[in-house]
């Protein structure tokens, strides 16, 4: 029996890494929230977020063959995943942007502006995390060649290793746009997916569970509970620990699968790409029409609840649809159907993922 594509507690790990997101920009959308200095987990989150994506990446190919059908297939399929729901964000924020009387928080900045968003080159917002996630996705084929064929490329994987050690020692720039500031998150998730892949997929451990539950918490706590041995966020430190959070929750032990593999968790991690991108504009606008009408204690929930009823509407009417079209006209084309053909699934498995 094959080892299963889908992890269900990886959903839930995603679904929570988007709420916490959400919950860092109460405080931007809600000023007088600000004042609070409540703590603010969003860079965690998407440190999750990049994780997430190489060990994903790394548990669903590493094992196949390293074909010009295979690479086009993925690439094909994380497009579609992607770009679609991602442009239409862009459009709307755009429009916000140049309302009149509106003042959106997070604008894009005239027609340049947009244009370097639209070509995966923008930073506004959370649109910032979307073009390293693309440029690991064009440099994921070189590293698809490391993992499946150690032996074959020690040299490369000697680059690679001693890129990251610079970054250790040097510690490279952050956020950033660029692939090589977040590298290491990237790959040490995609190592943790190999070793996923070739140990197996669960354990019934109860001590795999508990570390699955408290590292994720100790990860987004520790610069709030211990400030003096903060060393700041976006490093390998970081990213050594986001991959060792998602291996744990992987193996989906009995503990930690109850919180992670539970539907309203699940639920969540299959909006979550929308809800992180429609997020702000949804609340700013619910704020901006509810604000007067009804206490902000009230608004602030409210404003939650429309986010994610948005996002689940982006999610059916745009996310999914564009991702099947596209998806199934890349099966249909003549290009594809001039090379080695690989299982239709598999495609199915990457664009979901």
């Amino acid at each position: 029996m094959g080892r299963p594509e889908h992890i269900a507690s990886l959903d839930g790990l995603r679904g929570l890494a988007a709420v916490l997101v959400v919950m860092a920009h109460i405080g931007l959308v809600f000023p007088s929230m600000a004042a609070l200095h409540l703590p603010i987990m969003g860079s965690e989150a998407v440190g999750l977020f990049f994780a997430l994506s190489g060990f994903l990446m790394a548990y669903l190919y590493s094992e196949q063959p390293v074909t010009r059908a295979a690479v086009l297939d993925f690439l094909v399929s994380r497009f579609a995943r992607i770009y679609p729901v991602y442009l239409a964000a862009v459009v709307v924020v755009m429009i916000l942007s140049v309302a009149p009387g509106l003042d959106y928080i997070q604008p894009i900045q005239g027609m340049k502006d947009f244009v370097r968003h639209v070509v995966l080159l923008g930073s506004s917002g959370v649109f910032w995390s979307v073009p390293p996630e693309i440029q690991f996705y064009l440099f994921f084929p070189v590293l698809w060649l490391c993992l499946g064929q150690p032996r074959r490329f020690p040299a490369l994987i000697a680059v690679l290793m001693a890129f990251v050690a610079v970054d250790g020692l040097l510690g490279l720039p952050g956020p950033g746009i660029l692939l090589p500031s977040k590298l290491p998150y990237f790959l040490f998730g995609a190592v943790a997916g190999r070793l996923h892949a070739i140990w197996g997929p669960a354990s019934r451990s109860p001590l795999i569970g508990l570390l699955a539950l408290a590292l994720p918490i100790l990860f987004m706590s520790y610069r709030y509970v211990l400030p003096a041995v903060d060393p700041g966020f976006w490093g390998v430190h970081s990213a050594f620990a986001s991959a060792v959070i998602v291996a744990l929750v992987a193996w989906q032990a009995p503990l930690s699968a109850r919180i992670f593999a539970s539907a309203p968790l699940r639920f969540l991690g299959a909006i979550s790409f929308s809800l992180y991108l429609f997020h702000v504009p949804a609340m700013f606008l619910a704020r901006h029409t509810l604000s007067g009408l009804l206490p902000e204690p009230l608004v602030i929930p409210l404003t939650f609840v429309i986010a994610g009823l948005a996002a689940w509407f982006l999610h059916v009417t745009i996310e999914v649809p564009a991702r099947q079209w596209l998806v199934g006209l890349w099966r249909k084309s003549g290009l594809r159907s001039g090379l080695i053909d690989r299982p239709a699934g598999k495609i199915e498995a990457s664009a979901s993922s």
